[in-house]
Parts: C-alpha cells; sequence; structure tokens
C-alpha cells in the first residue's frame, strides 16, 4: 500500500471512531445546536457524511475505478432531510456500517488505479486518487466544522479567553 493510500485509509477508518464517540458522549441538545443562522450543527455534519457515505463515495468509487464518468452530489437536493429525528448513535452506527462497506471496497484499490480517470459532471476530468484525497479531506472538513459548531457555546462562557479562540469563533 501506497503512503497516500495508507494515509487516507488512516483517515477514513479513524472518522466513524470519532462520531461514535461524539455521539456516545455529548448530549443529543448540544449534538444538534445550530451555532448561527445558516451554519449546520454537528448533528448535521453527520448526517451529511452519512448521506455522501451511501449515495455518493461509494458510486465515485466504482466508477472511477472503473474510468467511467461521474455526477455532482448536490446536498441540499440530494441528501436525507430530517434524518435529525434519528438519535445520535444510531446515525453513528450507521455511518460507521456504511463505512465499513466502503473500506473493503476501498481494498480492492492499487496506487496504479490513481491515475484512473473518469469526467465529474461539474469539474470536469478527476481521477481516483484526486477521489481518495478529496474523501479525506471531506471527513476532516466535516469533523472539524462538527468541531466548530460545538465549541461555540463554550467559547461564548470562556469570558476573556474567548480572545485565545477566535479564529474558531462563528458570528451568528
Amino acid at each position: 500500500m501506497s503512503d497516500a493510500l495508507a494515509r487516507i485509509r488512516a483517515i477514513l477508518e479513524t472518522t466513524p471512531l470519532r462520531w461514535s464517540q461524539l455521539a456516545a458522549t455529548v448530549d443529543a441538545e448540544l449534538l444538534a445546536e445550530r451555532p448561527a443562522a445558516g451554519e449546520w450543527s454537528a448533528l448535521e455534519c453527520l448526517e451529511h457524511l452519512l448521506d455522501t457515505e451511501r449515495l455518493v463515495f461509494p458510486v465515485r468509487l466504482a466508477a472511477l475505478r472503473d474510468g467511467r464518468d461521474i455526477p455532482a452530489f448536490d446536498p441540499g437536493t440530494q441528501g436525507t432531510q430530517g434524518a435529525a429525528s434519528r438519535q445520535p448513535a444510531e446515525l453513528a452506527a450507521s455511518f460507521a456500517e456504511l463505512r465499513a462497506a466502503n473500506l473493503a471496497a476501498l481494498a480492492t484499490v492499487n496506487e496504479a488505479m490513481f491515475a484512473n480517470q473518469g469526467i465529474h459532471s461539474e469539474l470536469g476530468p478527476v481521477t481516483l486518487g484526486q477521489l481518495l484525497h478529496e474523501w479525506a479531506t471531506h471527513d476532516l472538513d466535516h469533523t472539524i466544522q462538527a468541531e466548530r459548531a460545538l465549541i461555540q457555546p463554550f467559547l461564548r462562557g470562556c469570558g476573556p479567553w474567548h480572545i485565545y479562540f477566535t479564529a474558531n469563533r462563528i458570528e451568528a
């Protein structure tokens, strides 16, 4: 396994563990709290990860592995709406199950396949290697987004120490 593939796999393996721990230990109200109008809550970030784990990444992985084109994904119209009625632990468990299946599919990829190419309906030519890097980036990006949502009530309550955390402040 190449260093890039091993690093990507490590991130993809870690994400469900992080979400399972958050869902098991952080109260559901805090997970569902939006940090500001138009911003996603931590729970909405998890719902989006679940959507992409089901509808996006396995489809794209299979297509690019075979050199086929891939469609764009619009989370606003193609994602699940209203999954917030499910408990965080249930969402995290579903995400972990889907990720395990997708990691099994990823095990069929080798570094020589990184150059496999297809056309993304919005972005143009893309490679399998780029998709895998985007997958790891997507995981980390939405985990950071979720943690920024979770930090807001603590940031508001930390008094003068707030000056140390300005990079993570979300203005209402």
